[in-house]
């Protein structure tokens, strides 16, 4: 497992390289000669100087990396109940140094997220929303669902059928709206905490909604902290159909991993999806 000391200044090289224009190769984060000191990357210990860095480093190159790369484009934010609020704070502000404009904040709560409650969410998504009755699999019906009452691929206005899906998911237990979105959003960035005891079933349940949320925006990107790439729900995504259509990015719990999903998001905003972050991100440690 990753050392996230070796880490934090891998990704930091990463980033000043690309900031320099210099090509960089997936070998600064291979994992085969970083010492491991915690059976968890979420648990181990990183020195206050060392995460000063990472975050004074993130927060000096962050405008020169990201400066309009998103500029007049809407973005979503959907969160899993381990998301960290720190990250998810951190990353509204990487997307708005990007010229984005966040749209809200809605999150996918347990009751979602536990396959145990299949058909309830299903049934919530089909009567709220006839057409996704045409998706292929339960939670591909939710994703369609949610796609249509939260995204879109044009200039973002609501309807009805869109409010009334919103409210259907909300009235049933199956979102939380800290900030509900009063426009639908063009991208989704679906943040997610670390692996944990229910990272499993989550997992599988983002994996099969992110399909639905794909084909009803200009593109979703899933991102969470190294353990997420690990055995959570990133991992659980590159794993899955979605992986060719979907983006991912596994380096949340650093400044610098911050700034690396927002990239990921420009990337697949360009139509090109990707998995990006440490050496099990099968596209490198940063979108080029």
């Amino acid at each position: 497992m990753i050392n996230l000391r070796y880490h934090v200044i891998s990704l930091a090289a990463v980033l000043l390289a690309l900031a320099a224009g210099i090509a960089v190769g997936a070998g600064l984060l291979d994992e085969s000669d970083a010492a491991t000191v915690s059976d968890s990357s979420d648990t181990a210990e990183i020195s206050p100087a060392l995460a000063g860095f990472d975050a004074g480093y993130a927060s000096m190159t962050a405008p020169s990396l990201l400066r309009d790369k998103l500029k007049n484009r809407t973005v979503l934010l959907l969160t899993t109940p381990g998301a960290r609020d720190n990250e998810v704070d951190s990353l509204i502000e990487n997307l708005t140094t990007a010229g984005a404009r966040v749209t809200g904040q809605v999150e996918l709560t347990g009751k979602l997220l536990s396959p145990s409650n299949r058909q309830f969410a299903e049934g919530v998504a089909t009567q709220s929303d006839p057409d996704a009755a045409a998706a292929e699999s339960d939670y591909g019906k939710v994703g369609a669902a949610l796609a249509r009452g939260y995204l879109t691929q044009g200039d973002g206005s609501l309807d009805e059928t869109a409010r009334t899906i919103r409210s259907a998911f909300t009235e049933g237990g199956l979102l939380d709206a800290e900030q509900d979105p009063e426009v639908s959003a063009q991208l989704v960035l679906v943040v997610s905490g670390p692996a944990g005891a229910a990272a499993g079933g989550e997992g599988t349940v983002v994996s099969s909604m992110v399909a639905g949320l794909d084909a009803g925006s200009q593109g979703v990107a899933v991102v969470g902290p190294v353990s997420s790439g690990e055995n959570g729900v990133v991992n659980a995504v590159r794993g899955s159909d979605a992986a060719a259509n979907v983006s991912t990015i596994d380096v949340t719990d650093t400044g610098t991993g911050r700034v690396n999903a927002v990239l990921g998001l420009v990337r697949e905003a360009a139509g090109q999806s990707g998995a990006w972050g440490t050496s099990r991100a099968a596209d490198g440690p940063v979108p080029n």
